[in-house]
């Protein structure tokens, strides 16, 4: 029975395939911008610097202070440099932390992005921005922070390593597994959501066995794109909250944690969303879905506790309480008493119950 339902698409351009960063200057020109500054972080200072010498008199140079999570501050540094330098936009060359930085500019001047994503964050797809102050991450949507055009090159995510570039694709998971049991999903974006799950779980376990598979980096990249379309139409849920709340209270790495909590806010909604876990399960060809994702990161060498990533035991009492304060819509209730063996066993990198 087909339940009722809204779609709204949202205004996109999307230039996907090897190579596909040489159309960058004819977007500028599309777009009719004089200059625009290009962000990054000082890791893709180079290729950022590469990118900026081409544009010539386009380019208002290289800002490359970005951080995770989009603290206040350095937002607030970046909207002057642009407004300095006379950036009529912002080209935001590498993962969701610049990208997110390129949204803060938006936020604040109604600049607009031209994204390059070398990660499978999925921040790119999305009207969503968020900015860390007083040590909580504040999530919002604006589409005036949705880039106009987004520039998919396969071949500028190959240097990313091998850990890194799993871990962003268990990010990019996320986002399509809690589209699939969102309050207001729909066939469409759950169609997307079910082929970037799987687009991914090809792609991830091959990149691990050869991160110079460009083949491979090309489905993990367009499942990254499926699932950050996914991200941008529908609500997120407890995955999502549990996250930000890691990150921005607590500092820790934004994909890795993604990729911990995952197995476990998927075992927590096992029961209340169960056809979204039968579509997940068949994305990953398995027959339970918390249980794949988890082998899934295991079989990958990825994070799977949150002690490694520096998160102190003593630390979960206060992340469930910032949790349950202002909790996202669920499928299954929010309980304290369910959220904290949920962190508990995620911290101690035991499977999902």
């Amino acid at each position: 029975m087909m339940h009722s339902f809204i779609y709204e698409a949202l205004p996109s351009r999307v230039i996907f395939g090897n190579g596909a960063l040489d159309q960058l200057a004819a977007e500028i020109e599309r777009l009719h911008l004089a200059k625009v500054m290009v962000l990054s972080t000082p890791h893709h200072r180079q290729v950022s610097a590469e990118v900026a010498a081409a544009l010539g008199d386009r380019s208002a140079g290289v800002y490359d202070q970005v951080v995770m999570h989009v603290p206040l501050e350095k937002a607030q540094a970046a909207r002057e440099e642009a407004l300095r330098r006379g950036a009529q936009g912002c080209v935001a060359l590498g993962g969701g932390s610049t990208i997110g930085l390129g949204k803060a500019i938006a936020l604040a001047h109604d600049l607009p992005i031209i994204a390059v994503p070398t990660t499978y964050a999925g921040s790119e797809m999305t009207p969503i921005w968020g900015i860390t102050e007083n040590g909580v991450k504040k999530t919002g949507r604006d589409p005036k922070v949705l880039p106009r055009t987004v520039i998919y090159d396969p071949s500028l995510t190959v240097s990313l390593p091998a850990r890194l570039s799993v871990a962003s694709g268990l990010n990019a998971i996320a986002h399509a597994v809690e589209g699939l049991y969102a309050q207001d999903a729909n066939p469409i974006v759950s169609l997307m959501a079910e082929e970037g799950i799987r687009a991914l779980a090809m792609g991830l376990p091959r990149i691990h066995a050869d991160p110079q598979d460009l083949a491979a980096r090309s489905d993990a990249l367009y499942g990254a794109w499926l699932c950050g379309a996914t991200l941008g139409a529908v609500g997120m849920a407890l995955h999502h909250k549990i996250c930000h709340t890691l990150g921005g209270s607590f500092n820790l790495p934004h994909a890795e944690t993604h990729a911990v909590i995952l197995p476990h806010a998927a075992a927590y909604n096992r029961a209340a969303a169960v056809p979204a876990m039968a579509r997940i399960a068949r994305a990953l060809g398995a027959t339970d879905a918390p249980s794949a994702l988890h082998d899934l990161a295991k079989r990958m060498d990825a994070p799977l506790a949150l002690k490694d990533l520096g998160l102190a035991s003593a630390d979960l009492d206060r992340a469930v309480d910032l949790i349950v304060a202002r909790p996202y819509w669920n499928p299954a209730p929010v309980e304290p008493t369910r959220i904290r063996v949920l962190l508990e066993r995620a911290w101690r990198g035991l499977p999902p119950e």
